[in-house]
């Protein structure tokens, strides 16, 4: 117990965290597709710009004796993640799929590193004495609290990162070219006030505890069935098999809050004008209502591709990490 779960979290968060990266830019991408009260970018992919010799010259056909038909106007197309990665390879050069990967470490070793040893440390309490076992309620309620903590340290590198990775897709005019994740939170606080740095708090906060109890509560159930039940030993199977299981559960749980976070976190305020959204609620009923409700998981694909290997080398790195410190 201490200080052990921590490090060993903490390690483990910012290998997964840096391996899978590029996947989490390309999710943020994908989530703020469509969005409302974004500037006006080029869809995904071009689209033709050249008038077809035989066009209409407005929407609405009539003819002599026959009704109006209005002629339904083409809509920017959307783009996978496929799509959305190669656009970034060819208008920002490699190097852009680890913009802001500052600040996933940072994030890391503030949120996760929190979060892990915290779920331990309640673990390890609440776990029967007698029989060694701890009830999956009791696992869930582990992991929302450990969320909540670790959610409320890190959100200001959670911001941060957001924004560095939404940068590319902005107007070369309207980008903020934060240098690096101190960078970004120095500005932050000086040109929109500390409180800044933990806007979309709330939402942070809902997500990680969705997360974190999903996500760890599902890996140690999963991993305990596996075992009890004779299916494989303790190894490398076991806990591939329970990491990605517990990557899908956590990915299907927290993808519409991470969508509106990803917005909230990333609308530029001016001085003196209204904000995009006034808050989650106003956030989440905007997209609805111009996007409808599928909006909500925009980019799950991405999420549950980024989500899987991360949880995948997540645990797969601890139960190396607490292995090797055993051997101390």
């Amino acid at each position: 117990m201490g200080l052990t779960g921590f490090v060993e979290g903490g390690i483990a968060s910012i290998v997964a965290g840096c391996a899978t990266h590029p996947l989490d830019l390309i999710k943020v991408r994908m989530q703020l597709q469509g969005e409302t009260n974004a500037p006006k970018l080029t869809p995904y992919p071009a689209v033709q710009t050249l008038r077809p010799a035989l066009a209409f010259h407005d929407t609405i056909l009539t003819a002599p004796g026959s009704l109006r038909v209005p002629v339904p106007t083409p809509q920017a197309t959307r783009a996978g993640p496929i799509a959305v990665g190669v656009r970034i390879l060819q208008q920002e050069g490699v190097g852009a799929l680890f913009s802001g990967v500052s600040a996933t470490i940072l994030r890391q070793t503030l949120y996760s590193t929190t979060r892990m040893g915290l779920y331990d440390i309640l673990k390890k309490k609440w776990t029967d004495p007698n029989s060694g076992t701890l009830p999956l309620a009791s696992k869930i309620s582990a992991g929302l609290v450990a969320g909540a903590v670790g959610a409320a340290v890190g959100n200001p590198a959670d911001v941060a990162m957001v924004r560095m990775q939404a940068d590319g897709r902005l107007p070369l005019a309207q980008r903020r070219n934060y240098t690096s994740v101190v960078d970004a939170i120095n500005r932050m606080a000086r040109q929109e006030g500390i409180a800044s740095l933990w806007r979309g708090s709330s939402l942070t906060i809902n997500r990680a505890m969705l997360v974190t109890a999903s996500q760890l509560a599902s890996y140690d159930q999963i991993k305990e069935m596996i075992l009890e039940k004779g299916v494989m030993k303790d190894g490398l199977g076991t806990h591939v098999t329970a990491s990605f299981s517990a990557g899908f559960v956590a990915a299907v749980a927290s993808n519409p809050v991470d969508v509106i976070k990803t917005r909230v976190m990333n609308m530029k305020v001016e001085a003196g004008a209204e904000a995009p959204y006034s808050g989650a609620l106003d956030c989440a009923l905007k997209t609805v209502r111009a996007e409808g409700p599928l909006a909500l998981y925009k980019g799950f694909v991405p999420t549950i591709s980024r989500q899987g290997p991360f949880t995948v080398v997540l645990f797969v790195t601890l139960e190396q990490v607490r292995k090797l410190l055993k051997d101390f």
